[in-house]
This record gives structure tokens, C-alpha cells and sequence, in this order.
């Protein structure tokens, strides 16, 4: 993209946000602010950001991050719409995933000792729970939360230092994911999926609020992963035959198609029916290395009637978008290079952060549609496994009362 389109581009965006800041000297700071998140500037703290937007010093944007006025959720609003207009299209996925930030000291909002996917250990750090949107367009992240442990939400005088407000009360990682779909729904935002690893998977609370709204889900699910009139979901696909499982690429990765061998099956039909025919369906879905078949993924699903597997595994797949999404925020737009300490700031750069990656992603889908244009085309001893039509299905090893089959 040449710079005089990238610079009207990102005017327009400035613009569009601007009157969510009440002051003309605001309005200059979050201008520079997000020029210098998107500039190439080594390490996107305080005094560097003020040097490459021209600043003599870090006191105006440590203003804008700290003691001004403006909401960081109107813009989180603003940011949904946009990303709707430039990537938004029909099947697009939501995922859901934390990312941690690691801290020095006990003063930063949220801090403790606790496990950190990113780091793949326990880490003095922050946890923010975040969505990301994806659609062939491109991905942007478009929510988040900061995640407080009990340690902090049972302490007011601490709360009240890291100006964390007082009705803020504990909400697991769980809770706070579940209130971001919501928003998410609730947007412009077009979502027809939602995706997210095991540690959300597994919430029987998480599958049936998706089943509520109707939206279609394929979340990660552990190993020991209970399934009604099933039993463990791994020992369930253990007893899979061998032409149950059919390789699918999942998708591109940074090694070309991510291959893999899946095997799917439909659960017995939901409470969703149009008249005689169900409307959705639930699947167990798993996912096995072709390198080391030991190593197996396994998945539930619900899906639209008539869902092939390869939509399913097509959204399976999705769920790494976030992680690129992580990826590209954290070294192109500074997502966790702050230096704020306190809850609002905390908000407030994370917020800008994804606003910068969110212009990036959509300048780079317009990008390709240009390109794209101008281009010329070229356990019992009866298996529970049981062919039904064109695709398998899972049939109960003994019968249940209920007639939901929701899991917890």
C-alpha cells in the first residue's frame, strides 16, 4: 500500500474515534499515541513513544493513559464496527483465548504468581482474556478483560490503590469470556462460529449459553472430557474404526496446510428441531498427528444441520488465529510493552493496541482484495461408531432419562 493511502487510512480511523475524546490536547495525544504504537519504534514505552512522535517528554501520554477523561469501551465499540466493515463476512469466527503479560513487583493491576499459557509456565503476571475476530478477510483482536484473582478482588485497600472500581467483584476467566461473546453478539460484528481452547471448552456453562443464542461452536475439550452416554470423549474415539478418521488440512500455517487426520461423529439429536428435523447437531470431533499419532486433540461441536466435517475442522482450525493475532500485536503494535500499573491504564493501552493492529489487518485484507483483482484467476462389543448416511455417528452405549445431553 502506498504511504499517502496508509496515512488517509489511518486519518479516516483517527477521525472516526475522535469524538470519544472531549478535548482538542486529547485528541492530539491519541493521535500520537497510536501513530507511535504503529511507528518503528524499538520498545513502545513512554519516553520512546514521546521521542518518536516528538514529544520532550512521556508526561502527556502517561496523562492520556492515566488521568484523562474518555471511556476505553466506546472505543473497544468503535473497533468492533470497524473491524466489521473491513474484515466482517458470513461464517466468521470468534475466538477466545488468554495471553499473559509478564510484570516485576505486586502492584500492577491483577499481578500474582500464576500459570501463564504464553510463557507455558507459572510467571509473576497479568492474565487478559481476550476475542479475536476471523474471517478470510483477516483476523483482528476486538475485546478484552483484565483477569483479577481472588487475592486482589478480596482486597479492597488493594483494589482501590490500582484504582480498580469498587464494583468490580472475582469473575473467573470463564465469566468473563462469556460476557465477551455476548458484547461480541450484540455488535455489528457477523459471528456464525465460536472457537476457544479447553480451558473454555470444557465449561458446560460456555456450550450451553452458545446453544442459547444459536450460534454454532467448535471449542477444545480435554482427554478426560465427559460425554453424555459416551463416557470419556478420548475412549470413545479410541473405539473409532480406521476408515472413521479422513486427513483434512485445517488450514495454512507458516509450514504450508496444516494436516492432520480427523474422525467426526454426530451425537444423538438436540432439542432444536423445524418441524420434524433438527436444526443443529452436536459432533465429538479429534484430531491426530500424522507425525506422532499419539498425539490426539479432540473437540465438541454444534453446528448447523447440514455442516460437512470439513467446515468443522475448517473452524478447529480457526482457533490459531488468535495466537497470530497475539503474535503480530505484541511486536508490530507494543501490546505488552506498557508500562501503566494501574486498571484504567491498563484498559486504555491494551485498547489502542488493538486498535493499531485492527488498521494493519484491515489495510493488509484491502491490500490483497486489490492484488486479488488485478490478478487473472487461475467398551460394549457393539461399536458406538455407526454409519449414518454419508457421515458417522456416535450411538449412546446405554440409554439416559434426560433429554439433554449437555455435560458437565
Amino acid at each position: 500500500m502506498q504511504p499517502d493511502v496508509w496515512s488517509a487510512e489511518l486519518e479516516e480511523l483517527l477521525v472516526r474515534i475522535g469524538h470519544r475524546f472531549g478535548r482538542v490536547d486529547l485528541r492530539r495525544r491519541m493521535r500520537a499515541y497510536v501513530r507511535g504504537l504503529l511507528g518503528p519504534v524499538a520498545r513502545k514505552n513512554g519516553w520512546q513513544l514521546a521521542e518518536y512522535v516528538g514529544h520532550s517528554n512521556p508526561a502527556g501520554l502517561q496523562h492520556l493513559l492515566g488521568r484523562a477523561c474518555w471511556d476505553p469501551d466506546e472505543i473497544r465499540d468503535d473497533l468492533q464496527e470497524y473491524v466489521a466493515e473491513t474484515l466482517g463476512g458470513p461464517g466468521g469466527v470468534l475466538i477466545i483465548d488468554d495471553t499473559g503479560f509478564i510484570k516485576k513487583g505486586v502492584t500492577s493491576a491483577g499481578v500474582q504468581r500464576q500459570y501463564s499459557g504464553t510463557a507455558g509456565r507459572t510467571e509473576n503476571c497479568q492474565i487478559g482474556v481476550f476475542a479475536a475476530y476471523a474471517s478470510p478477510k483477516g483476523r483482528a483482536l476486538v475485546d478484552r478483560d483484565l483477569y483479577l484473582p481472588k487475592s486482589w478482588t478480596s482486597d479492597p485497600d488493594r483494589c482501590a490503590a490500582a484504582k480498580i472500581p469498587a464494583e468490580r467483584e472475582f469473575a473467573t476467566k470463564g465469566d468473563l469470556a462469556k460476557a465477551m461473546v455476548m458484547r461480541a453478539l450484540a455488535s455489528p460484528l457477523p459471528i456464525a462460529w465460536v472457537s476457544a481452547d479447553s480451558a473454555y471448552g470444557q465449561e458446560w456453562r460456555f456450550r450451553h449459553m452458545l446453544e442459547e443464542t444459536g450460534v454454532g461452536y467448535v471449542l477444545a475439550v480435554p482427554k478426560s472430557q465427559h460425554v453424555r452416554g459416551m463416557g470419556r470423549i478420548d475412549f470413545a474415539i479410541a473405539q473409532a474404526p480406521d476408515e472413521v478418521w479422513e486427513r483434512h488440512s485445517c488450514g495454512q500455517g507458516a509450514k504450508g496446510n496444516r494436516v492432520y487426520d480427523w474422525a467426526a461423529a454426530r451425537l444423538p439429536a438436540v432439542d432444536d428441531f423445524d418441524g420434524d428435523h433438527p436444526t443443529h447437531h452436536r459432533w465429538v470431533l479429534a484430531r491426530r498427528s500424522l507425525a506422532r499419532p499419539d498425539e490426539i486433540a479432540y473437540y465438541l461441536a454444534y453446528a448447523p444441520a447440514g455442516t460437512s466435517v470439513a467446515d468443522l475442522v475448517r473452524i478447529a482450525g480457526t482457533r490459531w488465529a488468535i495466537e497470530e493475532a497475539f503474535q503480530a500485536a505484541k511486536n508490530e503494535c507494543g501490546l505488552d510493552q506498557y508500562e501503566v500499573r494501574r486498571y484504567p491504564g491498563w484498559y486504555r493501552h491494551i485498547t489502542l493496541a488493538m486498535l493499531a493492529h485492527a488498521f494493519l489487518a484491515a489495510t493488509a485484507a484491502q491490500a490483497g482484495a486489490r492484488g486479488a483483482a488485478e490478478t487473472v484467476p487461475a467398551t460394549s462389543s457393539r461399536s458406538p461408531w455407526q454409519r449414518y448416511g454419508d457421515s458417522w455417528q456416535l450411538a449412546p452405549l446405554h440409554r439416559h432419562t434426560s433429554t439433554s445431553p449437555l455435560t458437565r
